[in-house]
């Protein structure tokens, strides 16, 4: 589809227009109702219609016509060497990626933009530039345009020694994981926000007072604290709610595919349609991770460990390292086994426990976090007024067990060994997360022992990589394990550092 050596300039599709009406008369009818109520107080409602009606017309014809003149002004070539983008007024941009650094083509269409067949294309170079140098976005082409492109610049030869048979579906939802929804920690953050839409647009209207009042005569014969309980199981409830309804959004119809030629591909979305892809000579591993609600159901997600998938800040909360949501743990494990192209998962692989002193670590932290608050509020309380005296020892009798179990979990959670070609390591109880990660794509160790680790004969063992968080770590383990671990798992890489046993510089150490 491309026209001589250098290819033909193309334009983005004139419906965006459509959509992007449509995205304005959405916005004007959002801020009008507010504006009309409040400008019918002091004048008659016809005449407070009017103006709203007026200022949504230059709102929704201005805008329409601002960016009639960005897709006149936008055009896209894709060459033989590289993509390039041109666009801009009165300030011109020219852009332009070489194809042969392009590592991602990710597509996007919300339900506005789908209904004419529409989608947004990101591509992108999977290098972190700053200021989004290193993607082009094209706002909008069809969707069979956008699947062109996709396979023009992610086409690859095979990889050499590549099985064929470990392509195609490696994961298809499972309806029946929506069980796993309300127990996320999404759940109670979703019934905050309901709580507060409630008394913002009661606000707006000049009501929130009165629907206060309501709450509070339907809770008339009721006591305070528990007042303060049935609200926050009513909050509960309706977070949970939300959270199945963000679940069914996000992952409907989701699909992780692998594609010949070495890339993964995550399809997902109900209203909003996504695709993003993923080519694996990026992948460095995956993470196995487990929330406390998920993890007592059995559960965990697979996210990748992979470099380059959060280009910008505008992009890190899109979940784009997800390639499978909360599953059956054995679910998990072998999609991870099959998007790392083993027979066995790293991920169940047997851990080294470590030392009862990283147990008493924990203890002692997580003992501090309730008794430190707790003597602050008693000593308030002999000082100002006897109440803070009982929220002081209510605030120990409820906290100190919850305390003293996760801290336990969490030493029960730790553990890390060496699994083929990959470390794995594992840490945390609220966030439980298994990291398996590629041998060859550790690039350093740094080695962590403060003066308490010291003394307890423990350290921290972190694993630098280019991928993922940048660098994952192995807490307190042993010193001895530690090092060896870390001398196994890269062989050489920290032996120049390492004092063996026997030697002077041993025997000077000792003493």
């Amino acid at each position: 589809m491309t026209a001589g050596p250098e290819g033909e300039w193309r334009r983005l599709d004139p419906r965006t227009l459509l959509v992007t009406a449509a995205v304005f008369c959405g916005v004007a009818a959002g801020a009008g109702v507010p504006i009309a109520a409040g400008l019918a107080g002091g004048r008659p409602l016809w005449q407070a219609v009017a103006w709203v009606l007026a200022g949504a017309v230059l709102l929704v014809g201005g805008g329409t016509a601002a960016d009639w003149v960005r897709c006149r002004r936008t055009r896209y070539r894709v060459g033989p060497d590289r993509v390039d983008l041109h666009t801009g007024l009165l300030l011109l941009k020219r852009r332009s990626l070489a194809r042969d650094r392009i590592r991602t083509v990710d597509l996007t269409a919300n339900p506005l933009q789908r209904v004419p067949g529409l989608v947004k294309v990101r591509i992108g170079t999977g290098e972190s530039t700053g200021g989004g140098e290193s993607t082009l976005e094209l706002e909008l082409v069809t969707r069979a345009e956008g699947e062109r492109l996709r396979r023009e610049l992610l086409a690859r030869p095979a990889a050499t020694g590549a099985d064929p048979a470990h392509d195609g579906t490696l994961a298809v939802l499972d309806p029946r994981w929506i069980r796993y929804a309300p127990v996320s920690f999404v759940a109670p953050a979703l019934g905050g926000a309901a709580a507060g839409a409630v008394l913002q647009v009661s606000e707006w209207f000049g009501a929130q007072a009165e629907v206060i009042d309501w709450i509070g005569d339907r809770f008339q014969e009721v006591s305070l604290p528990w007042m303060i309980v049935d609200l926050l199981l009513l909050a509960t409830a309706a977070g949970a709610v939300g959270a199945l309804g963000l679940w069914i959004e996000m992952w409907w119809n989701h699909r992780l595919e692998r594609e010949p030629g070495g890339t993964l591909r995550v399809r997902r979305g109900l209203f909003t349609a996504r695709s993003v892809t993923l080519e694996e000579r990026r992948l460095r591993g995956v993470e196995l991770v487990e929330p406390l609600g998920v993890r007592l159901l059995g559960a965990a997600r697979v996210d990748a460990v992979a470099t380059g998938l959060a280009e910008d800040d505008d992009e890190k909360h899109t979940d784009l390292k997800t390639l499978l949501p909360a599953a059956p743990r054995a679910v998990a494990d072998r999609v991870a086994a099959e998007v790392l192209r083993e027979t066995e998962p790293p991920t169940s692989a047997p851990l080294t426990a470590h030392p009862r002193a990283a147990r008493a670590r924990r203890l002692r932290w997580a003992l501090a976090a309730v008794l430190l608050p707790a003597a602050v509020l008693a000593l308030l309380g002999a000082l100002l007024t006897p109440v803070l005296l009982y929220v002081a020892a209510g605030w120990t009798v409820v906290l100190a067990p919850l305390a003293v179990l996760l801290a336990r979990d969490a030493y029960r959670s730790l553990g890390h060994t060496v699994s083929g070609g990959y470390l794995v390591t594992r840490s945390g109880s609220v966030r439980r997360a298994t990291v398996a990660l590629q041998r060859t794509g550790i690039i350093g160790w740094t080695v962590k022992q403060s003066y308490f680790q010291r003394r307890a004969g423990i350290l921290t063992l972190t694993a630098t990589t280019a991928a993922g968080e940048g660098a994952y770590d192995v807490l307190d383990a042993g010193e001895d394990q530690g090092l060896a671990l870390a001398d196994e798992a890269v062989p050489g890489l920290l032996t120049p550092f390492l004092v063996r046993a026997g030697t002077p510089e041993a025997r000077s150490t000792a003493r």
